[in-house]
């Protein structure tokens, strides 16, 4: 395994229960501890149950609704479908911060015994990785992955969109959650857990806290006092990138694959990123497990079977998920936001003009 994130340490839990004896390579020293949150859909928190992590999750996720979409005066233009999203899943989409979730991962691993994280690893020759016929490669070490470059190419590559995120945590709740669409600019807030609020923001081009502060200093309230208080030594500052074009495959040769920002990279818009990372990580150790056993019960399963099975299972869901986002990235920061607005008061909860 390369890549201690949410993919490849649930992966890592997954195969462990399966049996398999787990390595995992990790460049950094040690796993980050900042506190963005995640948004965990429905049907990554079932993927989490198969994982044996469900109640960890329900101990500290926080359910999301009563979310709005809203211009920059306040004005709402439609709800975002959380609670059609819980009435079909009969459970609320859930809310955690990240670390929160790194720990309980870790504490999962730790109670199952039998996986070694190797940290201050940064990988330099992937096909050693190869060496023994039997071993199963996973690559799960983000949108710079060196293990798909390795194994499949260099045509499919991180591509920047032009825009600059910025998140973080306002040490305050502001009781009003969604997100706030502008000229080229949104801005989002979302609970996380009692007493704080998550936020992320973008613009075209940011050099510094101030230039965000300025950019959003005339949006409705709470935006401004959001930004205010939020000590700007926290602000976690990236280029939105995805990963382009998209794999003709996430495995290769019998005994590679790839999950998470790895194999699909995508912009933020959906919320998507952890989810899909985690119904990657299911969808293989189950694939290898249930293959597995057929194969040992004499049928034509086997590593490369199983593989090919993950793959057929994942792949286009995973990436029409990433092309999702990107065309949601495209609509949200277009030119003319008038007539996005007036697109977007036709969805199902908008066009009431009230600002709540």
């Amino acid at each position: 395994m390369v890549g201690a994130g949410v993919g490849g340490l649930a992966t890592a839990i997954g195969l462990r229960r399966a049996g398999w004896t787990v390595t995992v390579l990790e460049r950094r020293t040690e796993l980050d501890r900042y506190g963005t949150a995640f948004g965990i859909h429905p049907t990554a928190q079932a993927a989490l149950d198969r994982l044996g992590l469900g109640d960890a999750l329900r101990a500290r996720g926080v359910p999301y609704r009563d979310a709005r979409i809203r211009r920059p005066d306040g004005t709402v233009l439609a709800a975002l479908p959380l609670e059609r999203i819980e009435r079909k899943a009969g459970r609320p989409e859930l809310l955690i911060s990240r670390p929160y979730l790194i720990d309980a991962l870790l504490a999962e691993l730790d109670r199952l015994g039998g996986v070694r994280i190797a940290y201050g690893h940064r990988l330099t020759d992937p096909a050693a990785l190869t060496a023994d016929p039997d071993r199963l490669v996973v690559g799960a070490d983000g949108i710079n992955s060196a293990v798909r470059t390795a194994y499949f190419g260099r045509r499919s590559r991180p591509r920047p969109i032009g825009t600059v995120a910025w998140i973080g945590i306002a040490g305050f709740e502001t009781g009003l959650y969604g997100e706030t669409w502008g000229d080229g600019r949104f801005f989002g807030m979302t609970p996380v857990e009692p007493g704080r609020t998550n936020w992320y923001a973008t613009v075209p081009e940011a050099a510094t806290a101030r230039d965000v502060r300025d950019a959003f200093a005339d949006w409705h309230d709470p935006v401004p006092r959001v930004l205010a208080e939020t000590d700007p030594a926290t602000w976690i500052r990236y280029e939105m990138r995805h990963l382009f074009p998209a794999l003709p495959t996430f495995v290769a040769d019998g005994r590679i694959a790839l999950v998470g920002d790895a194999a699909h990279a995508m912009t933020p818009n959906l919320g998507q990123g952890a989810c899909t990372a985690l119904l990657d990580a299911e969808a293989l150790t189950r694939a290898v497990t249930t293959l597995g056993a057929a194969a040992a019960a004499g049928g034509p399963a086997g590593l490369p079977g199983a593989l090919r099975a993950y793959d057929a299972e994942r792949r286009r869901s995973a990436q029409r998920v990433a092309f999702g986002s990107r065309t949601l990235h495209r609509f949200m920061t277009a030119g003319r936001p008038a007539l996005r607005d007036a697109l977007v008061g036709l969805l199902p909860g908008g066009g009431d003009g009230a600002a709540r």
